[in-house]
């Protein structure tokens, strides 16, 4: 049987190698932020093309020529400074302080949105700044899930700002109820009725208010921007590559994250039995 110390170097040693494969980690989602951006910058414009073009054709015909360019200008800004902060996230965001049996259980952080939206905000840096990587696997497996929340809060940021700025211009309706638009987006599945037709559009059936208490209340479908992971990496060879890079990482981390708590299971038996020899005298 293993001594306590030698257990000890072999934790030692399955922390640096987790500090490697951080470092790893931390290359590959710095490439496929890169070639995220890219897709993003693609398909939200191929969206919104479909949403003005086949969702709300009139509305938008209904712009002038300068109204047009001024939307179209402003969502691609949205896209721009979207997509340039999604190179911040992985150095950015921090492993939160979770309890290792809510890991154990259930290896799914539930950040809220403002933690997350503060752990991914730009902030300055110094010549001094140096990015500390997880120490340990517990904290890796923490540290990669906040980058993929972070990720899925953005696109859910850059679909919310392109749905305001065309119900201001009036493509989307004025009555457009965002509380339930925002609950559809943080929904963890939808309807297949909901997310039919074009890729990165949400399909919503809403009841329309009636003018008396006489008439009868009509349901209306409205159609808006909901840009989704999963459509937006199936529609991008490049993009699905570098999933499949970090996919391959993360298998090699949980392998590390089994052994990292075999090991700290096996320290404890280790202590445990030396503290009872320790204490235990004949009578």
């Amino acid at each position: 049987m293993a001594t306590i110390e030698q257990i000890k170097r072999e934790i030692a040693a399955l922390e640096e190698a987790c500090r490697v494969l951080a470092e790893e980690l931390y290359v590959a989602y710095k490439s496929y932020f890169i070639a995220l951006g890219q897709a993003i910058r693609q398909q939200a414009v191929l969206a919104t093309y479909h949403l003005c073009t086949q969702g709300y054709p009139e509305a938008f015909l209904s712009l002038s020529f300068n109204q047009r360019q001024q939307l179209q200008q402003d969502i691609r800004q949205v896209i721009r400074e979207a997509t340039e902060q999604l190179l911040t996230i992985s150095s950015q965001v921090k492993a939160k302080e979770n309890s290792e049996e809510e890991i154990k259980e259930d290896i799914q952080l539930e950040a809220t949105e403002a933690a997350l939206l503060e752990s991914v905000s730009p902030q300055p840096s110094t010549p001094s700044t140096i990015l500390k990587f997880p120490a340990n696997p517990i904290e890796l497996i923490k540290w990669q899930q906040n980058i993929e929340q972070a990720i899925a809060l953005q696109l859910k940021t850059i679909s919310r700002e392109i749905n305001y700025l065309l119900q201001q211009a009036k493509i989307l309706p004025q009555n457009l109820p965002f509380p339930l638009l925002d609950a559809a987006l943080n929904a963890p599945e939808l309807p297949a009725e909901a997310t039919a037709g074009p890729p990165n559009l949400l399909n919503l059936l809403v009841e329309a208010e009636s003018n008396s208490e006489q008439e009868e209340s009509s349901v209306t479908t409205l159609v808006a921007i909901y840009l989704r992971l999963g459509e937006i990496e199936f529609a991008d060879a490049t993009l699905r590559t570098k999933r499949n890079q970090i996919r391959q990482l993360e298998t090699r981390s949980r392998a590390l994250l089994k052994e990292y708590y075999r090991k700290q299971r096996e320290q404890a038996v280790a202590e445990a039995e030396a503290a009872w020899r320790a204490s235990w005298f004949e009578d």
